[in-house]
């Protein structure tokens, strides 16, 4: 059986963060909650959940992400899947098989959880989000012949290749720079379609004129330095 290791990016999501821990299938065999600077009961919540606990202080998702992979670098076993999920309960955690299963059925390399309009909970995405989403993914289609319909949050990826991917950025970026390293590096990839539901609380990103913007900046950013060099 693959080993498959969560990672859940958590600000200030206390009163959801159960239950995204509760319903991830028991295939996995670490969830790890990344504390990201919280001062809600985010990070009691979920230890009382069952989940592996860290701090990372440095507010960003990037900081957070990063922080899981380094503690999941120095386990003395390496895991075989890593999976990433918000910890706002906008996705659909049980769903995570039907995510993992192109890369143990099909070896593909990196799997994102599209949300498509169909099986979307009406005003679950902000229009900014879903305008962005096209946006990008449209400019990956151009500049790289990318078949990528979203930027979802909800992926799973091989823990070799994610390694060999070299992420770093700390905030805004990390989803698109993840997928445009996996075009770069000619990794093979899929999409899977997954449900999507408004999410508990209020976005920090999308649900603010400041966090959509600098989210913007970030992901045009990243793609035409990608698609200069």
């Amino acid at each position: 059986m693959a080993d498959i290791k969560v990672i859940i990016p958590a600000y200030n999501e206390a009163d959801s963060i159960a239950q995204v821990i509760k319903e991830l299938p028991a295939t996995v065999s670490e969830i790890i909650v990344v504390n990201n600077n919280s001062i809600d009961n985010t990070a009691q919540n979920a230890q009382k959940a069952g989940a592996t606990v860290l701090t990372e202080n440095r507010k960003g998702y990037g900081y957070a992400c990063l922080c899981g992979l380094d503690y999941v670098a120095k386990k003395s076993k390496a895991p075989d899947i890593i999976v990433f999920v918000d910890g706002d309960y906008s996705d659909y955690p049980e769903e995570l098989d039907k995510l993992v299963a192109p890369i143990l059925e099909k070896d593909l390399d990196f799997v994102v959880g599209a949300r498509k309009k169909s099986l979307r909970e009406s005003g679950a995405m902000t229009p900014q989000q879903v305008f962005g989403n096209w946006l990008a993914t449209f400019l990956m289609r151009w500049f790289f012949g990318a078949t990528f319909t979203d930027l979802g949050p909800f992926r799973a990826i091989k823990y070799e290749k994610l390694r060999e991917l070299g992420m770093e950025d700390k905030t805004y970026g990390w989803t698109v720079e993840m997928q445009l390293k996996v075009l770069r590096k000619k990794m093979t990839y899929t999409e899977v379609p997954v449900r999507y539901k408004k999410r508990i609380g209020v976005s920090k990103v999308s649900g603010t004129v400041k966090g959509s913007i600098f989210a913007g900046v970030k992901i045009l950013g990243w793609i035409f330095k990608y698609s200069l060099k």
